[in-house]
């Protein structure tokens, strides 16, 4: 891209506020945060529920951005930069999209669905890549954002687009057909997901297919229904396994054999899968080379190499201290910036380590491509690169520490362990140069059993307790044990990169470990200890102060170090009874605290006893009035203004109109809520997974496990599982009690649950050695677990055993 912006203010309708007119834009940015951000860029200020761009144009403006698209124009920034104002900076946004999107004129695929999408869109650009030079949405790019975003990454090389779109309210799709254009439509399965934004099923349907209102073909599966609401001038171009009046009739076979009738010609297809999802996606991108013409031979080679879509970016504990970032199975231009930023947010170490692949279907050439690529790495300060691959040995092979390698084998030959410590490494590669084997190299060795932390959901929660909040009032996250099961390091970065006013830790050493991984947020330590006070001031820990003898101890230490206005935050206790200032304590610590300077209150608040459960709501209602007394009193005496807090997770849910100054979000931000319509809303964070050891037949009479606890009373298959108390799921979900999910059926838990492992009932259910087991996660969520042991969910995720890896990812 290189365009005047002088072109641009008559697409987005702006008004041009500026200096510098003849500028050209050669990019497109939204994030703030990312170190790609240069001269060239021009940044739009979108505005969302609890976010707004605007806050950082200066900031952007010292990092030497100088084109911006926005509402207004802050105050003392008029003549530092160039300003499009427009009316809204979203449409503006998709404006320009679709303007850019006009300057191109080759084939485009439109792809939407409920499910499948994004598979879809990375089989077709698989199957495709051979005569075509493709770009497409990076990751789920789909949103009213993403697909803008995805469209600018054209440029003049490009012969083919795939782009996906999903919407989940009503008048979304109109924006984004008018972004993408197709020039040939694709539905995948229509299913119940975002079923919540629409009236009925029928306006779901309609509301999707207006991406291919005026597209010319439409491929989908035979459906009246569906057909119905299609543009009058829309061809449709239909399969069916059982309708003969659809242009290509798929017979299946085998479990992977199809056998394919489309115009008079009849032939089969194998396909490496034998799931239903996959079948179907098979068969959609199937129909995309029937309509591109190619022939049967072909269709059969290519089909048969489909691979399962990696759809994840992945933090990994690698070894050495290392943190890897798995991102093993995509090499192109678009991924390869959003792997950067991704980097860039979750690196636990200053020195970061690319090691890449060669890039295809870039759409420049191989200068300019790498030329690019090398910026990018400079951008993001990579100190070292491996590359791996021909085209990247010789066009990288003077970026500072490059290091070459002609394939991945000879990588791993001279793969030398020690090479790699204390570094966050991005592992980056095409498919083809399965990078897995390098990933298997530098990831930590642990056991099957991981904890898969979904960072899309905690955002996700995030915005969804932020929906309740006024705009101005601040959150406090707490990221204690251990980021309650889940990792306390990669939450806290993503929250930093969310721009959380203040985390929150129960002990000093976990505050300490945080600033050691680069976190920089405020950070209050809620139970601190009179031994950890230096320590605390050393890392620029704040504690928590709720007696006058604790009060009395920090600021004699405070005294010492010629401490000046130290952040302090007091606790009352206002019913909870644990810890905090009573009201009868009041004189004596306004006593300490006036005409004192060493210290400064910089928070007031208090914790509720039963703000989850509204039979109590008079004495959540009675702890919010004292709490306002009690603080108002402090303010008051010392003629302080402090942030004031005291709604935790429940609290933000059920009493949001007592929000005070700040929130404190806690195992919301995890995806347990303690109401069934604040369950509705969360999408689940934590995913405990294993595998199956051993298959046995138990024959009638025969026991299974410690004490005998089950006796086979037909003949049972059961399969053995290592996972057991020591990992942290409790014994008394044993004995039938409890299940896991294998193959997406119930697999109930046999006999008593053993330290390491644990057995299940697998009779009925399909299944091998090696197979997934899904201990929790959606189903069974870690809400039914703790119920039927009759404990809480927090005791159920807190106990997840450091053993078990941590696998964190984005979508």
């Amino acid at each position: 891209m290189s365009l005047p912006i002088q072109n641009i203010i008559p697409v987005i309708h702006a008004k041009w506020f500026g200096y510098d007119e003849s500028c050209f834009i050669d990019n497109v940015s939204i994030d703030s945060r990312s170190l790609q951000n240069n001269n060239g860029t021009l940044f739009f200020a979108l505005i969302g529920h609890h976010h707004d761009g605007h806050q950082y144009l200066s900031e952007l403006i010292e990092k030497g951005v100088q084109n911006f698209v926005v509402l207004h124009i802050p105050e003392k920034l008029t003549d530092k930069a160039n300003f499009l104002v427009v009316k809204n900076t979203l449409e503006a946004l998709q404006e320009f999209a679709a303007f850019y999107r006009q300057q191109f004129d080759f084939p485009i695929i439109g792809i939407t669905g409920s499910n499948g999408k994004t598979i879809v869109k990375e089989w077709l650009n698989f199957l495709l890549s051979p005569e075509y030079n493709i770009i497409r949405s990076p990751k789920s790019y789909n949103s009213q954002v993403g697909v803008p975003l995805s469209v600018i990454g054209i440029n003049e090389k490009h012969n083919l687009g795939i782009f996906e779109a999903g919407i989940s309210l009503v008048g979304e799709m109109e924006k984004l057909g008018k972004i993408i254009q197709p020039t040939l439509g694709v539905l995948t399965n229509i299913g119940s997901a975002h079923n919540e934004g629409f009236a009925s099923e029928e306006e779901k349907i309609k509301q999707k297919l207006k991406l291919f209102d005026k597209a010319p073909v439409v491929i989908l599966q035979k459906n009246e229904k569906i057909e119905a609401f299609l543009n009058p001038e829309t061809k449709a171009f239909t399969w069916s396994c059982d309708d003969a009046s659809a242009a290509v009739l798929i017979v299946k076979k085998s479990a992977s054999t199809f056998e394919i009738r489309h115009k008079n010609e009849t032939f089969s297809i194998t396909i490496p899968f034998h799931d239903k999802a996959s079948e179907e996606n098979t068969i959609t991108c199937l129909m995309v080379l029937l309509y591109f013409g190619y022939d049967s031979k072909t269709i059969q080679e290519r089909l048969a190499n489909l691979y399962p879509v990696e759809m994840r970016l992945q933090v990994k504990n690698g070894i050495n201290h290392c943190t890897i970032i798995d991102d093993s199975y995509s090499s192109d231009y678009q991924s390869l910036k959003i792997a950067l930023d991704f980097l860039e947010q979750h690196k636990t170490h200053k020195k970061k380590t690319v090691i890449l692949s060669d890039i295809f279907q870039s759409g420049f050439s191989a200068e300019e491509l790498y030329s690019k690529v090398a910026k990018l790495l400079k951008n993001n300060h990579i100190e070292r690169v491996f590359g791996i691959g021909d085209n990247i040995s010789t066009h990288l092979k003077d970026y500072p520490n490059f290091i070459s390698f002609a394939t991945t084998q000879e990588f791993v030959t001279h793969f030398n362990a020690h090479e790699f410590e204390y570094e966050t490494i991005l592992i980056k590669g095409a498919r083809s140069f399965q990078f897995e084997e390098i990933v298997v190299l530098l990831e930590e060795k642990t056991h099957e059993t991981v904890l898969e932390i979904n960072l899309n959901a905690i955002s996700h929660n995030l915005n969804f307790y932020k929906s309740k909040l006024k705009s101005s009032t601040k959150m406090m996250v707490m990221v204690k044990a251990f980021g309650y099961g889940s990792g306390s390091f990669e939450i806290a970065k993503l929250l930093a990169h969310h721009k959380i006013d203040y985390l929150g830790v129960a002990f000093a050493d976990e505050g300490i470990a945080l600033r050691n991984a680069g976190i920089t947020v405020p950070i209050i330590v809620m139970n601190p200890e009179n031994s950890a006070f230096a320590a605390m001031i050393a890392y620029n820990l704040e504690p928590e102060i709720y007696s006058a003898s604790v009060l009395k101890k920090f600021i004699a230490l405070a005294q010492q170090k010629n401490l000046y206005n130290y952040p302090i935050h007091i606790k009352l206790d206002t019913g909870m009874h644990r810890l905090g200032f009573e009201e009868k304590d009041l004189g004596e610590l306004l006593g300490v605290l006036k005409n004192n300077n060493l210290v400064a209150v910089k928070s007031i608040f208090s914790h509720f006893s039963a703000s989850d459960d509204l039979h109590y709501k008079d004495f959540t209602m009675y702890q919010i009035h004292t709490f306002d007394a009690m603080s108002q009193k402090i303010m008051s005496e010392l003629n302080i203004n402090p942030i004031r807090h005291i709604l935790n997770t429940s609290g933000i849910f059920n009493f949001a109109e007592y929000q005070f100054d700040m929130v404190r979000l806690g195992i919301g931000l995890y995806g347990v809520g303690n109401d069934p319509e604040e369950m509705q809303q969360l999408e689940n964070v934590g995913t405990l997974k294993t595998i199956i050891l051993q298959i046995k037949e138990i024959a009638v009479g025969e026991s299974v496990g410690y004490s005998r606890k089950f006796m086979a009373t037909k003949p049972t298959r059961t399969a053995t599982i290592p996972i057991g108390y020591a990992d942290g799921i409790p014994r008394s979900w044993g004995n039938e009690k409890g299940y896991v999910m294998v193959n997406h059926q119930k697999a109930r838990i046999v006999g008593n649950i053993c330290m390491d492992m644990l057995m299940i009932d697998v009779t009925d259910i399909p299944c091998e050695e090696g197979d997934t087991v899904i201990v929790f996660g959606k189903v069974p969520r870690v809400t039914e677990l703790a119920t039927v042991v009759g404990t809480i969910p927090y005791e159920i995720l807190t106990s997840i055993s450091h053993r078990v890896k941590r696998v964190f990812y984005k979508e």
